[in-house]
C-alpha cells in the first residue's frame, strides 16, 4: 500500500478533503502522516481525530532554512512515502529538498500557473483584469510555483468580486481537484512528458 504524507502550515482545508475522499473512495493508499512547521495549525487536531500520525518540525527551532528542511525530510521518511502532498504548506523548499523527492511531490496553488506564482494571487488576478482565475495542481520543482501541471480549475471573475468572494469559489474547486489529481498520480494514470502531463485514459484535467 502506497503512503502519502501531507504537509501544512494552517487549517489544511485541502488536507481535509483529501482525507474525506480517500476515506469515502477507499483508496488503496493511506494518509500515513500528517506534518506541519507550525504547532499551532489547526489540521493536526483534524487530523489527530481521524486517526492520523502527526508531527510537527517547528521551522523557527532551526537557524537556516537547510536545517529545517532536513529535519522535516528525517520526519516525512520515516513514513516512507510514495507521494508528499504540499497542502497549504507555506514554506519556500532548498534545492536539496525538492530534489530528495523529485517526482513525488505535489503542489497546489491559487492561480492559472505560470500566471501568478506567490503570494496574493486573487487580487494580482482581479488588478490585471483577468476574466477567468483558478487553481493549478503541479509538481513541483526547485523553482518556486513551477513544475509539470496535473490539473487546472477554472472559475470565471465575476462584476462585483474581490479577492475573498473569489478565492472561495476556487477554494470550492480545489477541494474537489487535489483529491483526484493526487488519486490519479498514486493509481499511475497519469503519462509525463517533460512538462506536458496527460491522462492515460483521457480524463479531463480541466475543472469548472
Amino acid at each position: 500500500m502506497k503512503n502519502v504524507v501531507i504537509l501544512i502550515s494552517g487549517r489544511g482545508s485541502n488536507m481535509e478533503a483529501i482525507v474525506h475522499t480517500a476515506q469515502r473512495e477507499r483508496w488503496s493508499a493511506r494518509i500515513a502522516a500528517v506534518i506541519s512547521n507550525r504547532p499551532d495549525a489547526a489540521g493536526l487536531k483534524f487530523a489527530q481525530a481521524q486517526g492520523i500520525a502527526t508531527a510537527v518540525v517547528d521551522h523557527k527551532a532551526f537557524e537556516t532554512r537547510e536545517a529545517f528542511d532536513a529535519e522535516l525530510m528525517q520526519a516525512i521518511d520515516a513514513h516512507d512515502p510514495a507521494v508528499v502532498v504540499l497542502a497549504g504548506f507555506m514554506r519556500i523548499l532548498t534545492p536539496s529538498f525538492t530534489a530528495h523527492y523529485a517526482g513525488r511531490m505535489l503542489n497546489i496553488h491559487p492561480s492559472l500557473l505560470p500566471s501568478f506564482p506567490g503570494l496574493h494571487t486573487h487580487q494580482r488576478a482581479l488588478e490585471a483584469g483577468c476574466q477567468l482565475a483558478g487553481a493549478t495542481v503541479h509538481g513541483v520543482t526547485a523553482e518556486l510555483d513551477h513544475g509539470p501541471i496535473l490539473a487546472q480549475a477554472l472559475v470565471p471573475v465575476l462584476p462585483g468580486d474581490d479577492a475573498d468572494r473569489l478565492s472561495a469559489r476556487v477554494l470550492a474547486l480545489e477541494h474537489q481537484m487535489y483529491p483526484r489529481a493526487l488519486r490519479w498520480f498514486l493509481n499511475d494514470e497519469l503519462e509525463f512528458d517533460g512538462n506536458r502531463v496527460r491522462h492515460r485514459m483521457g480524463e479531463s484535467q480541466l475543472f469548472s
